[in-house]
């Protein structure tokens, strides 16, 4: 298993996200998703700062900002599930957030979100193929997920590892620059 040698991150505190309506966000992360509200913050100037605990300790936060812009597909987040359409965001936005879940509930969270009337994505069998997923499950999926959206649009997922990563194989593809060209590392 990889590790980090440099510095001891033991996970993740908080991501903070920006909401457009504090009270739907809790009703939809606090009661569909069953994240505990953990703590509340009234700032100064009227905007909100709420923390979800998303498990492990790690937390999920939110602002509301009094006169925030309104957020625009494509550009602040992505503007479709991917099985839908193209989920391209702008550099420095968040495309979406991927919660680990167990690989044995899988099926049973996912039908859950249905149920809530959620709507989700087709089940993504993701492995190294040309198109990246799979078109039935086989031993070379390395992770199982599908999407879906917040009241925002928020583009969240359920992913489900089925096997441990950081192999060679894993770990092939050179990065790329501001300009596209491959660079080695």
């Amino acid at each position: 298993m990889a590790r980090n040698e440099k510095f001891e991150i033991r996970g993740v505190n908080h991501i903070a996200l920006v909401s457009s309506d504090m009270a739907r966000t809790v009703r939809f992360y606090r009661d569909v998703l069953g994240m505990p509200l953990v703590k509340t913050i009234d700032m100064p100037g009227g905007g909100q700062h709420f923390f979800f605990d998303m498990g492990n300790d790690d937390c999920l936060a939110f602002f509301w900002f009094p006169g925030a812009k309104t957020s625009v597909p494509g550009i602040s987040h992505a503007p479709d599930l991917p099985d839908r359409a193209d989920i391209t965001s702008a550099h420095a936005s968040m495309n979406h957030l991927a919660f680990d879940v167990p690989l044995d509930k899988f099926e049973e969270y996912r039908q859950r979100l249905i149920d809530d009337g959620v709507d989700v994505s087709m089940v993504l069998d993701h492995d190294d193929s040309e198109y990246q997923v799979a078109r039935t499950f086989h031993e070379g999926v390395f992770v199982r997920s599908f999407y879906f959206r917040d009241p925002d649009g928020i583009l969240l997922e359920f992913a489900s590892w089925t096997r441990a990563m950081g192999t060679e194989d894993d770990v092939s593809a050179d990065p790329v620059d501001a300009n596209g060209q491959h660079v080695s590392i």
